[in-house]
């Protein structure tokens, strides 16, 4: 147990420092480290696996309802860029231009995609032409690149992954709708996967994303009170079809301008993870995207038949769970201090009075529960288990979202909360971007997160101003 004790003080503990505590989790859990270029980082194999797992539980999903994996270029050109207004002016600040190509300068600056909605635009105007074309339904998994000024492991950094759908459709009603659905997928992988509550609405005007005419929101709490911006879906209209000249001709013989979508998650979602369901020791991790789920800890297996059982356990279980057996010689003692602080969310422990007693230890990571177990059923009950550790973790992140939404009736409440009660502020507000602006100015950093899909009437008044309101809104800072 010394060496499990150690291993706990060597990361910050939350309320200390909540920061601290962060960085040391993605150090410790080797989830990423830091390279040579500012603001990148090298995602390491335990970080990417659980990146793989989130994509592929995504990827089947977006296939499911029908979408293809595509891959575009990484480079954009400067004129293609430019071509709808407001979607460059949202991304020039943080766009990275490569100028040269070997030793000559391009006649033309090439940006690093900071996302592909233009180079979608310029391959549609070339593959649609008739309704029988509609709709198209395509994803991306890529690298983009936004050049951040404040840069964090996961949260903000200057290069990312995500994956980035584009869609286009011949109405604008089956457009709004494919925004709406791709917006309840993520909804539903949050919940489903993750094991996160998500907030869910509709982001203001002053919030929207660039050249978008509407964008929903998935907004996560994490464990201090601070909001995540979870994964977005966008409805374009005809927007971007104009600005490229796409067009297609309808079933009534007429040219007409395609409607578009899109909608993204990203490497940020690993943040979250830490963030909600981490603790003094470490990871927590949901157990459908948990690189290993169960780890396989021999007690005493310098004994005859401790190392032989363990093994066979492991080539049982394998077939259904992604399972670690750590046969290495370290002390048991390191090992259970090791897979707790990666979140592994069942530990099993086999010793020569369990093989005489046909049973075995089964340990979760969220509440350090023990039991013993029969290996007549033991599949079962790790099923049963990782179920179990799932519903925890989502019941636990919505008791601590539920404990840190708060709600002000009127602008001295809405200051007070700010500065006093981390978390999420649901309050009225008129509609009007200067009330947005100034509550952030006033607060050091409160922003309107969402207007909620499911409005509560709070009062008749704004927040901020006292003209009659409009809307009941999300509040809080985020990452």
């Amino acid at each position: 147990m010394a060496d499990q004790k150690k291993m706990v003080e060597d990361i910050t503990a939350m309320d200390v420092d909540f920061s601290k505590w962060y960085t040391d989790v993605v150090k410790k859990a080797e989830l990423a480290d830091y390279s040579s270029v500012k603001g990148c980082m090298v995602i390491r194999p335990y970080g990417y696996a659980i990146w793989e797992n989130i994509q592929k539980d995504l990827d089947a999903r977006f296939k499911e309802l029908g979408h293809e994996n595509v891959y575009m270029p990484m480079f954009i050109p400067e004129g293609l860029l430019q071509k709808e207004k407001d979607h460059v002016e949202g991304f020039a600040p943080e766009c990275a231009w490569v100028t040269f190509g070997g030793e000559s300068q391009l006649t033309e600056r090439l940006a690093i995609r900071p996302t592909s909605e233009t180079l979608f635009c310029e391959h549609y105007k070339n593959i649609i032409h008739s309704y029988r074309d509609l709709p198209k339904l395509y994803n991306q998994w890529c690298n983009v690149v936004r050049w951040e000024k404040t840069t964090r492991p996961f949260l903000r950094t200057s290069e990312f992954l995500w994956q980035e759908g584009h869609t286009m459709h011949a109405t604008a009603e089956e457009a709004r709708a494919e925004t709406r659905r791709m917006h309840q997928c993520y909804e539903d992988f949050y919940r489903e996967t993750l094991a996160i509550p998500p907030v869910v609405g509709r982001k203001t005007e002053k919030e929207k994303f660039a050249g978008a005419e509407e964008t929903y929101t998935i907004e996560a709490m994490m464990h201090n009170g601070v909001a995540l911006q979870g994964g977005t879906s966008h409805y374009f209209g005809d927007g971007f079809s104009r600005a490229f000249d796409i067009t297609f001709t309808d079933k009534d013989n007429q040219l007409k301008h395609p409607f578009q979508t899109s909608w993204g998650v990203s490497t940020r979602m690993i943040g979250a993870l830490i963030m909600i369901h981490g603790d003094d020791n470490g990871l927590v991790l949901p157990p459908k995207v948990a690189p290993i789920q169960v780890a396989i800890i021999p007690i005493a297996m310098h004994k005859p038949g401790v190392l032989e059982k363990a093994s066979e356990l492991f080539d049982a279980l394998k077939k259904q769970f992604r399972v670690k057996l750590d046969d290495s010689d370290n002390s048991p003692g390191w090992k259970f201090s090791e897979y707790e602080m990666k979140g592994v969310p069942l530990r099993l422990e086999i010793g020569p009075k369990d093989i005489e007693k046909n049973q075995c230890v089964l340990v979760r990571r969220d509440n350090r529960e023990k039991r013993f177990v029969s290996l007549d059923n033991l599949a079962e009950e790790i099923e049963n288990a990782l179920a179990a550790v799932h519903h925890a973790l989502y019941e636990k992140a919505q008791q601590n979202l539920i404990e840190k939404t708060f709600t002000a009736h009127n602008y001295e409440e809405f200051l007070d909360i700010a500065a006093n009660h981390p978390g999420f502020i649901r309050a009225m507000w008129c509609g009007d971007t200067e009330c947005e602006e100034k509550l952030k100015d006033v607060t050091g950093g409160v922003k309107s997160r969402c207007i909620p899909f499911q409005e509560e009437h709070i009062s008749d008044v704004c927040v901020c101003c006292g003209k009659p309101a409009k809307h009941m809104v999300i509040w809080g800072r985020q990452y």
